[in-house]
């Protein structure tokens, strides 16, 4: 199964207040394990982006002010997602922009369908506490040193890592799967029946149990 992690910076908010995207990230998986394939792309928003938004994420209107706009990418990012699983921390946040944009410039929304809200898992599996994906890795011990700022694909990353700990199953381990299972089996009994076994007469335990009252009385303490 593929599996997508995606996550955006923006300007704002609110796609309806006038906020654009300026970061697209997403992360290939198969069964939870990177394909070391990515989509990442920093995007001119075309507007400015207000001093609360920089000090989040750190992208500056000029230095995204050379970078492609949304609709040269639109397609690519499309490519990538079709037909997988996508996996967002708050979806609705996200979603929010992507279809967004997506509608602006006359692309089909990413279906609803499609997309798991780690958020909603988390809440459910922790009602009650926080769930921000700063918190769930502080729970899970997964290392934040490098978060010195919001980042689309380092938080992808750390989302992947979030995700397997909410879904409780283990790092992907080596795939045996190839051993001929029937010729495993048989080389074990061999090794387990071949051993000699000692059966012990009623004369010897009796004599085991006197020694072990005598020894256990004679030792304790």
């Amino acid at each position: 199964m593929s599996e997508i992690f995606l996550d955006t910076e923006t300007t704002g908010l609110s796609f309806g207040d006038g906020h654009r995207i300026v970061e697209i990230a997403c992360i290939e998986t198969i069964d939870l394990i990177p394909t070391n394939k990515i989509f990442h792309k920093l995007i001119n928003p075309q507007r400015d982006v207000p001093e609360e938004a920089f000090k989040i994420h750190g992208f500056s209107s000029e230095f995204l002010k050379d970078k492609e706009t949304f609709d040269k990418i639109a397609d690519e990012l499309l490519n990538f997602i079709k037909g997988k699983k996508i996996i967002i921390h708050n979806a609705n946040f996200d979603l929010g922009f992507l279809n967004g944009e997506l509608s602006k410039i006359n692309k089909e929304n990413i279906n609803i369908a499609s997309v798991v809200d780690s958020l909603e898992v988390a809440r459910n599996k922790f009602p009650g506490t926080s769930n921000s994906l700063d918190a769930l890795c502080k729970k899970f011990n997964i290392n934040l040193s490098r978060r010195k700022k919001h980042n689309a694909l380092l938080d992808c990353e750390l989302l992947r890592e979030v995700y397997i700990n909410l879904l409780d199953v283990k790092e992907p381990k080596f795939n045996l799967s190839s051993i001929n299972q029937d010729e495993f089996k048989s080389s074990n009994k061999e090794k387990l029946y071949s051993k000699t076994i000692i059966e012990v007469s009623n004369e010897e335990l009796e004599k085991h149990k006197q020694f072990l009252k005598a020894e256990i009385k004679k030792n304790f303490y």
